[in-house]
């Protein structure tokens, strides 16, 4: 996919239904960033023979050293999938415990979640923090177990060992999972319990004039409701991608499904349903039967899909065998250029291949866009969560403020529709950067002009410096006669002349303020459309509603005259709005409900 340009992104953002708000979850170093950079790559952005390498989103000097993420970064991405364009809002967090609270203001804008574990180190405190948070913000989250090359490569196990290694890891993760829920169940069933109690208190007098009455609680009403199916990630429910990141390669049951379907005969549904699993093919009666490990037999994954993966790693990386590799790149339909073949390092082969045969890219957008929840798809409970500050539960909160619940749930861009936009946190950037800044392109006509100017100087120069050696050679004869400017200037000092020798002009330049930085908010917007220029309240988080309400007069909006004061309420004009795109920022003339922008103002004010 080639590069896609800004007024197509425009274009994506005003239909929310295909817009993809998430961001990339796990432990520290098992490939955050490196998966960012081979999606980022899928758009023409950078090279994708440099993903895992440039480290893209971290644009931060200290981050490039340390070679960890340590400040949470968004890009807008473009996916096409059959006749459907989507939007990527993709945000990447860091993964050490030291950075978490980025990985809670990331988790805010978002609606779903790219969980990341490393295939060797399994689940890790981080991972299993990441989980919790996702959970506790109802965000749904899709799994990539990545570094599979490192089973093959350095544990140096077979295919069959890689299999069962991958199922204990995906153990893990569903355990983990499986205890939030477990947990969810227990506080529901203490509030159920707490109430019941209050009830029983409030029902002791009429319980004790019909004595023949008993009063029963149902402990476990509503808990079989619960469906914990969707919660869990399994490769047949296309919630889990296989990868390896650094070598450029990713792939799900699905893509496997479909290829063999077709070799084999066999519907892709029911590849799907066995390939993962205790199942295996019978050659013989051309059947797929269960208990692959009672019969000693290989599994399908095994046998279609992980062996293909060891072979193509042993004939390029192992053993180098040249005629092999052909075979291979025929039976697959890959083409590689004459200088990835003749590299020295096999790795560079490796990627030329897997990235044509199983790209992730491919592989983890697809799932994201089937699996992940648009801007429309906000839960109840997620949008109350969102309402409610610190102890402040939404039941408490004025009917005026609960209305806007209706909102959320619509996440309408019309006209009428109220603007909404949480603030997650303030990042700093050098006001260079920001693009109102930044000197834009010379047009022709411009460049002539100033070639035409640099020549001028040039003359000038040239000319200085003659009357200057023949003022000198004046001197030296005895003469008094004063050295003039090409101008008719007589007097030119030291200074002047020196200025004119090198270049520069007589009157100094006011010195540019070095180092000067900005604040830009990293924000989302739940309803309505964010225009330039617009002029908005500003809610700080201990800002009571009841009290606002209170003191402000009826009908009050952000651009009424003479509010009175009311505590942490403040106005603001959005003076700018920002794509944000990694290290570069793009102005936007407005954003719609249900995308991911940063936000400059520099007019607030303050109702105190």
């Amino acid at each position: 996919m080639g590069h896609t340009s800004l007024d197509k992104i425009k274009a994506l953002q005003k239909n929310p239904a295909n817009v993809r708000n998430l961001c990339i979850l796990a432990h520290v170093d098992h490939g955050k960033t490196t998966l960012a950079d081979s999606l980022v790559a899928s758009n023409g952005i950078i090279s994708s023979r440099l993903a895992g390498k440039l480290r893209y989103l971290d644009s931060r000097e200290d981050e490039q050293i340390r070679g960890i993420t340590m400040k949470s970064s968004a890009i807008s991405l473009h996916y096409a999938a059959g006749e459907k364009d989507y939007l990527i809002n993709l945000i990447d967090s860091p993964g050490h415990v030291d950075f978490s609270s980025e990985v809670s203001t990331a988790v805010r804008l978002c609606d779903g979640a790219i969980v990341i574990v490393d295939a060797v180190e399994g689940v890790c405190p981080q991972t299993q923090a990441v989980l919790r948070q996702a959970w506790l913000e109802n965000i749904r989250p899709v799994l990539v177990i990545n570094k599979i090359d490192r089973l093959i490569m350095e544990l140096k196990l077979t295919s069959q060992e890689a299999y069962t290694h991958l199922q204990k890891i995906l153990e893990q993760v569903n355990a983990v999972t499986g205890s939030l829920f477990t947990s969810k169940v227990l506080e529901e069933r203490a509030v159920k319990e707490e109430r019941a109690e209050e009830d029983k208190e409030e029902g002791d007098s009429e319980l004790a004039e019909c004595p023949g009455s008993e009063q029963v609680y149902d402990w476990s009403a509503g808990l079989e409701d619960s469906d914990d199916s969707q919660l869990y990630f399994s490769p047949d429910q296309g919630n889990v991608v296989f990868a390896s990141a650094i070598d450029g390669w990713g792939f799900s049951i699905q893509q496997f499904a479909q290829i063999h379907s077709q070799r084999m005969g066999i519907r892709a549904e029911v590849l799907l349903k066995t390939l993962w699993g205790d199942f295996y093919l019978n050659a013989k009666a051309k059947k797929i039967m269960k208990g692959a490990h009672a019969k000693g037999k290989k599994s399908l994954f095994v046998q279609l899909v992980l062996d293909n993966i060891w072979s193509l790693y042993d004939a390029v990386v192992t053993r180098r065998d040249k005629e092999k590799i052909e075979k291979m790149m025929m039976s697959l339909g890959v083409k590689v250029m004459t200088r990835d073949l003749r590299h020295s390092d096999p790795k560079v082969l490796l990627s030329a291949i897997c990235s044509q045969w199983l790209p992730i890219s491919q592989a983890v957008l697809f799932m994201v866009c089937d699996k992940l929840p648009s801007p429309l798809d906000m839960t109840s409970e997620r949008i109350e969560r969102l309402m409610s500050v610190g102890a402040r539960r939404f039941h408490s909160l004025p009917l005026q403020t609960q209305e806007l619940k209706t909102a959320f749930m619509q996440c309408s861009s019309d006209d009428t529709a109220p603007v909404i936009v949480f603030v997650s946190k303030m990042f700093m950037v050098d006001a260079k950067a920001l693009p109102q800044n930044k000197q834009r392109p010379l047009t022709q006509e411009e460049m002539a002009q100033r070639r035409e100017l640099a020549r001028q100087r040039h003359t000038e120069r040239l000319a200085a410096i003659q009357q200057t050696e023949s003022g000198e050679g004046n001197a030296q004869s005895g003469s008094t006669t004063p050295a003039t400017t090409p101008g008719g200037d007589n007097t030119i000092g030291s200074e002047g002349v020196s200025g004119q020798m090198q270049g520069l002009p007589l009157k100094a330049k006011p010195e540019e303020e070095e180092g000067k930085e900005t604040f830009v908010a990293f924000a989302r917007v739940y309803s309505g459309v964010v225009r330039r220029g617009q002029k908005v309240f500003v809610m700080g988080p201990k800002y009571d509603p009841a009290q606002g309400l209170r003191m402000l007069p009826e009908g009050s909006t952000s651009v009424s005259a003479c509010l009175p004061p009311v505590p942490h309420l403040a106005c603001c004009t959005m003076d700018s709005l920002y794509l944000l795109m990694g290290r570069e920022l793009e102005e936007l003339e407005e954003v719609p409900s249900g995308n991911v922008l940063g936000r400059y103002s520099n007019t607030y004010t303050y109702l105190k």
